[in-house]
């Protein structure tokens, strides 16, 4: 018997996942040509599922501040902060983060999935609660598990569930920490954070919001769902990512509480992983500044996504409940989204596969995000692409199959 054996099922279920076509969880680009195109098996494909937001992989400036900063400082730090000490790189984006966001505070992780994974398990100690959405990304979930917190889960963007969770843990001993996200990474709808903040205050919990998805998406100044809700003052700590709207890599928390630099020698996944390199400490500065600086990409990146959203439901397709960047289509059942989807890939268009028990409610779901960077033409195609091949399948109304579009480059 051997250690592995107990992965038997999910080996299984892989094999027969592959054996349809394309390995959904193994994609190889033989190139990688903008934010919005790439190369898979020698054709060129639209990439419409890179969470590329405001397509600033490719910014010139981005690209010129990394390689100076590779130039000057190496590839690499070797280690984490605690032990190797901080490059003047990362002062600078914890300084600049912090003043975007309007708090005194700022910590950078490695990645945003560690930032999550660090300040959950910090924050939260014994006899303290940590109470999440039951939506909530596996970053939280596996944060919550790292930590002695007793955790509690409430329905999917529900306040009065919320409300009456809080209740019953009003007489325990401990503080409340209620986490949130600003957009859902799967059926990309966001959080009723008036009402989540409202609980909070009556409550005396605290609140973190994670705008992972919601950076550079929402608010005036791209600040989040926070800003776009007008309840900053309410939420006490801000994760996210620079993997998303920032187009790197690494992930943040800002707060403006007291003794919070303590978290740097609390927080083991902090303490413990290697910092960012130059490079991406220098890129993702100046895509801070791009972002702040550049409105339109939001602007852009809005009317993509009212486009793809708007357009799919108009086909008949069962979307996601609002618009956002992350515009996913529910299938019937895991066989017809997992033939679905490499017909779409064989056609020149990557999104992502979502398939239970990952996905809100079981659904089997073809997961798309816009970019910024997406021309109306790739858009159409994709439309179009969807349109084919859901009346080929019988999924959407229409007599027969379109033949399929011929993709259209950026």
């Amino acid at each position: 018997m051997s250690i592995l054996a107990k992965f038997a099922p999910l080996r299984d279920a892989y094999e027969k996942l592959k054996s349809v076509g394309y390995d959904p969880f193994s994609i190889k680009f033989d190139a990688i040509l903008s934010p919005t195109e790439g190369v898979v098996n020698g054709r060129r494909t639209i990439l419409l599922g890179t969470n590329n937001y405001l397509g600033l992989t490719y910014d010139p400036t981005c690209i010129r501040k990394s390689v100076e900063a590779v130039e000057a400082q190496g590839t690499g730090t070797t280690g984490s902060r605690i032990a190797n000490g901080s490059y003047d790189g990362h002062k600078r984006l914890e300084s600049e983060l912090a003043r975007y966001f309007g708090r005194r505070h700022c910590m950078v992780f490695s990645t945003g999935y560690q930032a999550n994974l660090g300040i959950l398990s910090t924050l939260a100690g014994r006899e303290d609660h940590l109470i999440i959405d039951a939506d909530s990304h596996a970053s939280i979930y596996d944060g919550c598990r790292l930590g002695h917190a007793e955790v509690v889960r409430f329905r999917h963007n529900d306040p009065d569930d919320l409300y009456k969770r809080m209740r019953r843990l009003a007489d325990k001993p401990g503080e409340k920490l209620i986490v949130v996200e600003g957009i859902y990474s799967m059926l990309g709808d966001s959080a009723p954070l008036a009402e989540i903040a409202a609980v909070k205050r009556e409550t005396g919990a605290y609140l973190l919001v994670d705008e992972a998805h919601s950076l550079g998406v929402l608010g005036e100044n791209g600040r989040g769902l926070a800003e776009a809700a007008g309840v900053e003052a309410d939420v006490d700590f801000v994760v996210g990512t620079f993997s998303k709207s920032l187009g790197s890599v690494g992930g943040f928390c800002v707060a403006d509480i007291d003794g919070f630099d303590m978290l740097r020698v609390a927080c083991r996944p902090y303490m413990f992983t290697a910092s960012l390199p130059p490079s991406v400490i220098a890129s993702t500065i100046q895509a801070l500044h791009q972002m702040e600086s550049r409105p339109g990409l939001r602007t852009r990146l809005r009317n993509n996504a009212k486009r793809l959203h708007g357009g799919l439901g108009a086909l008949g397709f069962q979307v996601g409940p609002e618009v956002s960047p992350i515009v996913s289509v529910a299938l019937p059942d895991r066989e017809t989204a997992i033939m679905f989807w490499n017909r779409l890939l064989n056609a020149g268009l990557y999104l992502n596969l979502a398939l239970p028990p990952a996905t809100p409610n079981n659904h089997s779901l073809l997961r798309s995000s816009v970019s910024a960077a997406h021309s109306t033409a790739q858009i159409d195609f994709a439309l179009d692409l969807f349109a084919a091949i859901g009346r080929e399948f019988g999924l959407i109304p229409g007599a027969g199959a379109d033949a399929l579009p011929q993709a259209a480059t950026a």
